[in-house]
Formats: C-alpha cells, structure tokens, sequence
C-alpha cells in the first residue's frame, strides 16, 4: 500500500524550505494554523508571520500589501473561507492588480468529513478559475504539492493552490518528479480513452484504469494539476487519440476540470465527454471514505463510466 501523506503536510513542510531560501516570504493565516500547517513556519520564523485572526478580507488585503513591497506572501485558511468569505478581496486588491500573493487553501472538497457543508468548499475551482489573472491549480500528491509551492514562488502573479485535510497515497517519486505550471503530467499511457483527473481523483483514476485493464481496456491517465491555465495540447491530443474523456475532480462538475476540458473540446476538439464530480449539491457530515462512495467519486464508478462511454463510441 502506498504512503498516505495529506497535501497540507507538504504544504507546511515546503514553506519552511523555502522560508530558509528566500527572506522575502511571508506567511499569513487566520487562525487556522495548527489545521493550515504554517505553524511550522511560524514556529521557524516568527518574524514572517502573522496571525490574522478569523479575518479573513483583512488578511487577502494585507498579503496584496506586503506583496506592493516585494514581498512574497502566503494567505493560507479552509478553502471555503479563502474564496467565499474573502472573494471580493481576491478579485479586486489581488488579481485586478495582478499582484503576487499565493493563496493556499486547505480542507477543500468533501473528505473535510464529519465538519459537514458549511466547511466543504465544492465551488472554490469555479470561483478562482473565472477571476482574470488567476493561476489555478491542485496538486494530487505530497510530492507534487512540494512542486506546486516552489513553481508558485517563481511564478510573478497571483496563485491559487488546493490543498486536502486527508492522507491521500502519494503517487510520485520525488527523485525523478518534474513539475511546470500549465503543463500536465500523463501518468499512464493507454489507446482507448482518457481520464483526466485532478487532486485526489488521480490515484482514483489510476486505480480505475488497473480495473479496465483487466478487461483489456488501455485508458490513459492524465493529472491535470493547473486547472488555470489548462494544458489544451494535452486534452485535443488525447481526444484526437482516445476519441473519449472522463473527467474526475473532488469538486462541482460545473466551473472546475469538467469545464475547464469541456471548453476546450467543445472549441477544438469534440468527442465523448463525462464529468464525474458533485453533481450539483452540497456536501454533508460523515466520514470522507463514506461520502466518496455516496457522491460517486470512486474508482469503480470511474470505471463504470469509462464503459459507458467506450459503448457510446463503438455504437456512434
């Protein structure tokens, strides 16, 4: 069995590796650090941080400041606090200005478990994805979070990163990892379909495609962790290939992956699509294994879809 290690481990690991290269990184939170992680940063460099308290607006705000003076900061809470409660503060002091503050935000989707709707954050990819000068992205694992953070350092602009409450496997090896911003990562080759998934869906998807290839389906696996700016090459190549794509995001189907894909097809590429995320609801308190399999967000149904879709082709 793989090693589970949760994205917002990674995330307060990779801070304070960093905050011992570069001096200009700050980190701000609000009051959520224990949950958030950067108490490792604040433990390391007191100096560079700072607790906001639960203000959220007022922490987006100050982090647009810190970054008019050079600094690099990280505006770090749950995911639904970030883009719900702090939207207008994002969109008007961070990205119409396009200034270079990273928004890293925890307890996303679902599998936040037992804290119930109020605290699961299905809708923060739409939110973020539509703002102009927005980088989206979500990374699938322990290693790829460690990227992500780095890549959002050099990257000068505004940065939105997801982060998981969960233990998720971790999928990469970190000594052969290679990480780009807009650029995915196909993580099995396969002839017949492609599933494109982001976050935890990834290792969902590959365990999927072992299931297919049991029945001699060769699907191909696609981690698509920069929602914004989406790798187009990437999505018209395996449609033009595979003439099928599943799609699967702890997230709303509406304004995430799916669409992000959807766009791009319906423009250049079109074939079979299926979006496989929440459909349309909130979330609900329970254990996270129980609300995946009650919101259809496991590898079977992955499987079953990819089926489905396969029979819509030959049948076309």
């Amino acid at each position: 069995m793989a090693e589970k290690i949760a994205t917002r481990e990674a995330y307060g690991k990779a801070l304070v590796e960093l905050g011992e290269k570069n001096k200009n990184i700050v980190v701000l939170d609000a009051d959520l650090s224990k949950s958030t992680k950067t108490a490792n940063f604040a433990k390391k460099f007191p100096e560079r941080f700072f607790d906001m308290g639960i203000s959220e607006a007022d922490m987006m705000t100050t982090a647009a400041g810190f970054a008019t003076c050079g600094k690099i900061p990280f505006a770090s809470t749950f995911a639904i606090f970030a883009t719900g409660r702090a939207y207008e503060q994002v969109r008007n002091s961070i990205c119409y200005p396009k200034l270079n503050v990273k928004i890293a935000a925890t307890h996303s989707g679902i599998t936040v478990g037992e804290d119930g709707a109020t605290h699961q954050s299905v809708e923060d990819l739409s939110l973020m994805r539509s703002i102009p000068n927005m980088c989206v992205i979500c990374p699938a694992d322990a290693v790829e979070t460690r990227a992500a953070i780095f890549a959002a350092v050099d990257y000068k602009g505004p940065v939105y990163i997801r982060l998981g409450r969960l233990s998720v496997p971790v999928i990469y090896d970190e000594n052969n990892f290679k990480f780009e911003l807009g650029k995915s990562i196909l993580v099995k080759g396969g002839k017949d379909l492609t599933i494109i998934a982001v976050g935890i869906m990834v290792a969902k998807a590959l365990e999927a495609a072992l299931k297919l290839k049991e029945e001699g389906i060769d699907a191909r696996v696609i981690d698509m962790h920069t929602i914004k700016p989406v790798d187009k090459e990437a999505v018209v190549k395996a449609a033009k290939e595979t003439g099928a794509i599943v799609t699967c995001e702890e997230h709303s189907i509406i304004g995430g992956l799916g669409s992000a894909v959807a766009e791009v097809l319906s423009e250049e590429a079109p074939v079979f699509l299926k979006r496989i995320g929440i459909e349309d609801k909130f979330g609900q308190s329970g254990a996270p294994d129980k609300l995946m399999e009650l919101y259809g967000l496991t590898s079977d149904r992955i499987a079953d879809e990819s089926r489905k879709i396969l029979k819509r082709l030959k049948t076309k």
